[in-house]
C-alpha cells in the first residue's frame, strides 16, 4: 500500500493460492488496486484462489467493486488450464455481481474460455478511463500476446500482464499471438511511456518482480530492437 492509492501485488503460490500444486509453478501475479477514501477496489486477473483474493482486500478495509482483465487465458481469468482447472472470473462473480474490464477485441475469447455472458462485461476501447475515487485507470490495448491484450496505466505504474515481463515479454506463438503486433505494441507503445513509469507484471518470471521503464530499456532486449527486421530474426519462427 503507498501513498494515495491502495496498491497490493500477490504471487500467487505465495500470498494466496500457496497449496495449489499448479500455481506456484505459474507464478502468476494479481493485483488489488483502490481509492483509500471510499475504499472500493478492482482486482486485476482474479485467478487461483479468488476467496483468498477477496479476503485479502477485506483485511485491508476494501470491497471489491470490479475485475480488470488483461487478456483471456486462464491462468489470468480461470478455465482449463492444459486440464488443470483454475479459479477465475465465474468465482468471482458468484461471490459477488461486479462489472468485468475487457477490451473488445478480447471479449469473445473470454466468454469461451469462461463462459461469462456479455451483460457481465463492460467492453474497453484504448485509451479509455475508470475513475474510482480519486484513481485513475486508462486502459492501453496493447495487442500480440493476444488481440485484446490490454495494460493498466495508474499514475506512473504500468500494470502489463503478458505483454512486459521484467527482462522479458509474453509469447506471440500461441493461438492469437502476433508477432508483428507486440513489435509495435512494445517500441511504439510501451517504450514510449516515461522513463520513470513503474512496470508491474503479469508473471514473476524476472530477476526481480517490479522494473523501471528506464531499466527496461537499458536490460530488456525486447525493447531494444531497432527495426521490424530485426525483430522477425530475434522471434525466428513466431511470425
Amino acid at each position: 500500500m503507498t501513498g494515495d492509492i491502495y496498491f497490493r501485488q500477490l504471487l500467487a503460490g505465495r500470498q494466496v493460492a500457496g497449496n495449489h500444486p499448479v500455481a506456484g509453478q505459474m507464478a502468476n501475479f494479481m493485483y488489488l488496486i483502490g481509492d483509500p477514501d471510499s475504499r472500493e477496489a478492482l482486482v486485476v486477473d482474479p485467478a487461483w484462489d479468488v476467496l483468498s483474493l477477496l479476503d485479502v482486500a477485506r483485511g485491508d478495509g476494501y470491497d471489491v467493486v470490479g475485475a480488470l482483465i488483461t487478456h483471456y487465458h486462464p491462468d489470468h481469468v480461470g478455465g482449463d488450464l492444459w486440464g488443470v482447472q483454475v479459479e477465475g472470473v465465474t468465482q468471482l462473480l458468484e461471490e459477488h455481481q461486479v462489472p468485468l474490464y475487457v477490451n473488445k477485441h478480447e471479449a469473445a475469447g473470454l466468454k469461451v474460455v469462461t463462459g461469462v455472458s456479455d451483460s457481465d462485461m463492460h467492453k474497453t476501447d484504448d485509451g479509455e478511463t475508470l475513475t474510482l475515487g480519486q484513481v485513475e485507470v486508462r486502459f492501453l490495448h496493447t495487442p500480440g500476446h493476444t488481440p485484446g491484450s490490454q495494460c493498466f496505466l495508474l499514475g506512473n505504474r504500468l500494470v502489463a500482464g503478458d505483454t512486459l515481463f521484467v527482462q522479458g515479454c509474453g509469447r506471440v506463438d500461441l493461438p492469437g499471438g502476433d508477432a508483428e503486433q507486440m513489435y509495435y505494441t512494445l517500441t511504439q507503445k510501451l517504450a514510449k511511456l516515461p522513463s520513470d513509469t513503474v512496470l508491474y507484471p503479469g508473471h514473476n518470471y524476472g530477476p526481480t518482480e517490479t522494473s523501471t521503464l528506464e531499466e527496461e530499456l537499458q536490460n530488456n532486449l525486447y525493447l531494444r530492437v531497432r527495426s521490424l527486421d530485426d525483430w522477425r530474426q530475434l522471434m525466428g519462427g513466431a511470425f
